[in-house]
């Protein structure tokens, strides 16, 4: 088959319209406002650099990987996170290691490194599998077919991943409750306020956070109740167990020997709370959505969860490239976070153009990752690239579905391994389809969820007539 009668059958899913001019202040904020992924006009997905002054600074667009390699590595010590990305994310997150800079950062990021290793992120396998598999089961006990609101589900079983491994006493709370406050955060906190846009100082209100004040309260209780029952086993002389919450509590950078403030202990639990499963949960919910699109990769999918996945080695996962190529192109497409933004501290040059201090760098994974320059086919849906040595030929900093650089991701091991262990038990008991005539658009709330949420059927596959995964392989074997 031609490469263009390969392209002609690819599923390109529906992205928000392109502007073909600029837009001026006003549209830009109420854009901003509505949904940051249409700020991007044609010519972002067609430009490597662009650096100039705006309505609201000097403002530039990075999206050639030699500039991305630049900012977020050979010169991340000459660029922070901005004021505006700050004034979103911190009201929840507080001084956690996804907010703080400098020596704050520096020390949280050594305190939490040994417990992402490689062995130990190997070592959350089982308990990963065992959340999928009850998961499956609790799928089963509804109707074949029945309908369900895929991101919900995945929101669910990913905060029950964190109760068995990062904070294996639970989280005290329903994990239904913290998904609405989750929730809740993003709509609220996560939108882009045209006061910051406009330098207005914080003391002056916001309305969207005056109406998350409850959530943020919600939040403040939950971890203040996490650490108590924790602090008070430690007290009591019981063994701890080994996870998240442990570690920060008795975590000591290794080179000055102080523990976490009390402040960075609370705000890596909301973190990890947040981030750590909004993030997971979206990706495997585009999984879903694009493989309904696309019936030969879902079952070449199927294929290959049925026969190379296995529930009682869950942690061995090199017999599966195919799930993890769906799943990265699926971060492709529709990227974790869709936004970093960067202010240059001292004048920089980037590709030969001249950076003043102050200026605002930004660099979307979203548009990065469906450039005009960088990918074949870009809007389409093809996981083909990642497979077959392909992989191997795209430029590390042209793909970043977990950040690059010193700040990359530091759960993106976990999140991986996670992802693919819940998509193969789906994959295995259930076939995901949608919902005649349910629109799909992605929106930008600091992460890419679908519009109004994403409804398809979950029907029981032929092949999976059984109670579990794990009772499939022991009847094949």
């Amino acid at each position: 088959m031609t490469r263009a009668a390969n392209a002609s059958r690819l599923f390109v899913p529906p992205f928000p319209p392109r502007a073909e001019k600029p837009r001026g202040a006003l549209s830009t904020i109420l854009t901003l406002r509505r949904n940051p992924l249409e700020i991007w006009g044609k010519a972002a997905f067609e430009q490597p650099f662009w650096v100039g002054r705006s309505s609201f600074g000097m403002r530039a667009m990075a999206h050639d990987p030699a500039a991305v390699r630049h900012v977020l590595l050979d010169n991340a010590a000459n660029y922070r996170k901005d004021e505006l990305q700050l004034r979103i994310l911190s009201p929840g997150l507080g001084d956690g290691v996804l907010t703080a800079e400098g020596e704050s950062w520096r020390a949280q990021r050594r305190a939490l490194a040994p417990l992402f290793s490689p062995r130990e992120v190997v070592g959350f396998a089982d308990s990963m599998q065992k959340v999928a598999a009850e998961a499956v089961a609790r799928l089963r006990r509804r109707r074949d077919g029945a309908v369900a609101e895929v991101g919900e589900v995945m929101a669910r079983i990913t905060l029950e991943v964190l109760e068995q491994t990062l904070f294996s006493q639970g989280l005290g709370q329903e994990p239904g409750a913290f998904q609405q406050a989750i929730t809740r955060y993003f709509d609220t906190f996560g939108r882009i306020d045209p006061l910051d846009l406009l330098g207005a100082p914080a003391f002056i209100p916001r309305i969207a956070r005056w109406r998350g004040r409850a959530t943020l309260k919600f939040f403040d209780e939950a971890v203040d109740a996490i650490i108590r029952s924790r602090r008070a086993m430690i007290e009591a002389g019981h063994e701890p167990p080994r996870d998240l919450l442990t570690l920060l509590l008795a975590a000591r950078d290794p080179e000055t020997g102080r523990g976490l403030p009390e402040a960075s202990i609370r705000a890596n639990i909301i973190t990890f709370i947040n981030a750590g499963h909004e993030t997971t949960a979206n990706a495997l919910t585009w999984t879903l959505y694009l493989l309904s699109q696309a019936p030969e990769w879902r079952k070449r999918a199927e294929v290959e969860a049925d026969a190379a996945f296995d529930p009682k080695r869950p942690g061995s996962l090199d017999g599966c490239p195919v799930l993890r190529a769906v799943l990265d192109e699926a971060m492709r497409l529709y990227p974790p976070v869709a936004l970093l933004s960067r202010e240059a501290i001292a004048d920089d040059a980037i590709l030969g153009a001249r950076v003043p201090a102050g200026t605002i760098v930004l660099i979307s994974p979203y548009v990065l990752h469906r450039h005009r320059d960088l990918w074949e086919n870009p809007d389409a849906y093809d996981p083909s690239r990642f497979l077959d040595g392909r992989r191997e030929r795209i430029d590390r900093f042209a793909y970043i579905p977990f950040g690059a650089g010193p700040r990359v991701c530091i759960g993106m091991a976990f999140a991986t391994q996670e992802a693919i262990i819940i998509l193969a038990n789906l994959l295995i008991a259930f076939r995901f389809d949608m919902v005649e005539g349910a629109p799909v658009m992605p929106r930008q709330r600091v992460t890419l969820r679908p519009q109004g949420g994403l409804r398809m059927y979950a029907r029981r596959r032929e092949l999976a007539q059984i109670s579990t995964a794990e009772n499939f392989f022991a009847k094949v074997r």
